[in-house]
């Protein structure tokens, strides 16, 4: 008897769409608020001139963030924490979305996640967060790829983007690796993965650099930056 050949994996690209909500939906998303900033929404420490305000996100797919003094800017986040439809990431999980950064100096637009504590004080592993993208103006071609859950080297990748032009990310979070894509072509895969028991919240946010690690503040005389996200979907495997 002829053993038969194993099933082929199922595409995590052709799962089914378990969230897909516009960043205008206030039952999905929650909009200047965070858990992942200290109280005030100012989050200095980090190299960020950010002052997220309560209501404050993106106009339709356009993250905007408007200077307020010379070290204060108001600047857009949406999350699924706090919300109606507490929409939490599970390993095995794939989210895609469409980008567009600028070179705009000081820009920091990021797509990220951010878990629940297992415990009242105590936080998962690098409170569940993988960095589906960070990008900088200092290295305009360049986006940060980084899982803080199980952390190993994060990926610093050249050539990958262009400022002005769109191009969809994807990140796979799986249990033993967490594996990212660039317009259908993998580009990182870490080996590390989130573990079996993670649980995230989706954030969508612009910040602004404050001048520390190469990150260059804004020009004097900027008043607005900005970066779009649209089409963010996450798909769930059977």
């Amino acid at each position: 008897m002829t053993t038969p050949p194993p099933a082929p994996s199922p595409d995590p690209s052709q799962a089914p769409v378990v969230f897909d909500a516009p960043f205008s939906d206030r039952t999905q998303w929650a909009a200047g608020a965070t858990s992942a900033y200290p109280p005030g929404g100012r989050n200095s420490g980090d190299n960020k001139l950010d002052h997220l305000v309560p209501g404050y996100g993106p106009d339709g797919d356009r993250f905007t963030a408007l200077r307020e003094s010379a070290r204060s800017w108001r600047t857009p986040l949406v999350t699924t924490e706090g919300t109606a439809g507490g929409f939490e990431l599970r390993p095995g999980d794939r989210l895609e979305a469409r980008c567009q950064v600028t070179a705009d100096q000081g820009v920091w637009p990021a797509i990220w996640t951010w878990g629940r504590d297992v415990a009242p004080g105590q936080p998962q592993g690098g409170h569940g967060e993988v960095d589906v993208l960070e990008y900088h103006d200092d290295h305009p071609r360049l986006l940060e790829l980084s899982n803080h859950v199980r952390p190993g080297a994060p990926a610093y990748l050249d050539g990958l983007v262009t400022p002005g032009r769109w191009f969809t990310v994807a990140c796979r979070f799986g249990a033993d690796s967490v594996r990212w894509e660039l317009d259908g072509r993998e580009v990182h895969a870490d080996g590390r993965g989130v573990g079996p028991d993670w649980r995230a919240w989706i954030i969508v946010n612009l910040s602004v650099a404050g001048g520390r690690y190469g990150h260059r503040r804004p020009r004097a005389n900027a008043r607005r930056l900005s970066w779009r996200c649209r089409d963010l979907t996450v798909r769930r495997p059977q």
